[in-house]
C-alpha cells in the first residue's frame, strides 16, 4: 500500500482475507435437528437444521424461509450459528450464540444502511443526535426450546474487556488491534494487511457468555460493516463474520467469516 491508506469495500476486505488460514471448521452438530429461539420480549422461532441450510419459521408467522449456514465452536455445546436472510427488500444478518448447555441464546440481527442513508454527513447525524453509523442492529436474548425459561438466565452486557487492547492475527497477512475504551466504543487499527495504517473509533457491544468467553460487536460509520466475534481470552482464539456491501453500487452483499489468534497486548486500569 502507498504512504496513503485508502478505505475500501467490504467485498475488497473479504479479498485481501481470503485464503483464510485460521477458520474453524464448519460443524454438522445440528444437522437432522430442530432448535427453538423463545424471545425473552416474547415470540418464537423454529430453526430446523441440514448439514449446510437452515430453515426457519416465526410463531406469528412474520418470517419464514431457509439459506445456508456456517456453525463453529469455539468451546464444547457453545456455537456461533451465521446466515444472512433477504426480506422486506432487505439483506438481514443474523448471528446466532446458541448456549445449548445453558439453554440460552443471544440473537445479533443486523442491517445495512440504504445508499441515500450513506450520503448524510457525520457532523448532520451528530446534530441530529443520531447514532454516527447508519448500520443497525438488534441484540436479543432468549431461551432454547423452553418457553417456561425465555425470561431466564440470558447472557448479559459486560465492561469487562474495557481497558484491554487486544491483537488479532486473522492471517499471516492480516494484522488488528482493538482498543476497548468504554461500554459504547472501541478503536481498531490495521497493522498489516489490506488496510494497513487505517483506524478508527467506531460504536461496539459486548455479551459475556461465559468465563473468560465474550461476544463482541461493533458498527463502522465510514464504510458501512457490521462485524461481530466470540472472543476466547482462555484459548487466545476468536471467531465471527464481517458484513457489508460487497461494491460501491448497493446491490451485492459480502458476508465473510473471520477468525484469528489473539491475545491481550496491555491493560490499561480504571483512574479515579
Amino acid at each position: 500500500m502507498s504512504a496513503t491508506s485508502e478505505w475500501i469495500t467490504v467485498g475488497a476486505l473479504a479479498d485481501g482475507f481470503m485464503p483464510e488460514a485460521f477458520l474453524l471448521p464448519h460443524v454438522n452438530d445440528f444437522a437432522g435437528k430442530t432448535h427453538t429461539l423463545h424471545f425473552a420480549k416474547g415470540g418464537a422461532i423454529e430453526h430446523r437444521f441440514e448439514a449446510d441450510r437452515l430453515h426457519w419459521h416465526a410463531d406469528d408467522g412474520h418470517s419464514t424461509g431457509s439459506a445456508p449456514y456456517r456453525a463453529t465452536a469455539l468451546r464444547p455445546s457453545i456455537y456461533l450459528v451465521d446466515f444472512v436472510k433477504q426480506e422486506q427488500g432487505r439483506h438481514w444478518s443474523i448471528s446466532l450464540v446458541l448456549d445449548v448447555s445453558a439453554g440460552v441464546f443471544t440473537a445479533v440481527i443486523g442491517a445495512l444502511p440504504s445508499e441515500a442513508d450513506t450520503q448524510r454527513g457525520l457532523y448532520g447525524r451528530a446534530l441530529a443526535g443520531e447514532p454516527l453509523t447508519g448500520v443497525e442492529v438488534q441484540i436479543l436474548h432468549g431461551s432454547l426450546n423452553d418457553a417456561s425459561r425465555a425470561s431466564q438466565c440470558h447472557h448479559q452486557p459486560t465492561d469487562q474487556l474495557v481497558g484491554l487492547r487486544n491483537r488479532y492475527r486473522y492471517s499471516p497477512t492480516e494484522v488488528y488491534d482493538h482498543i476497548y475504551l468504554n461500554e459504547q466504543f472501541y478503536t481498531w487499527m490495521c497493522l498489516k494487511g489490506v488496510e494497513k495504517g487505517l483506524c478508527d473509533t467506531d460504536r461496539c457491544h459486548y455479551i459475556a457468555i461465559a468465563p473468560e468467553l465474550f461476544l463482541f460487536v461493533w458498527r463502522e460509520k465510514i464504510v458501512p460493516t457490521l462485524g461481530l466475534v466470540l472472543i476466547d481470552l482462555k484459548a487466545h482464539r476468536s471467531d465471527g463474520k464481517i458484513f457489508g456491501y460487497a461494491g460501491e453500487d448497493f446491490t451485492q452483499v459480502s458476508n465473510f467469516p473471520v477468525a484469528s489468534h489473539c491475545q491481550v497486548v496491555s491493560r490499561l486500569e480504571a483512574s479515579e
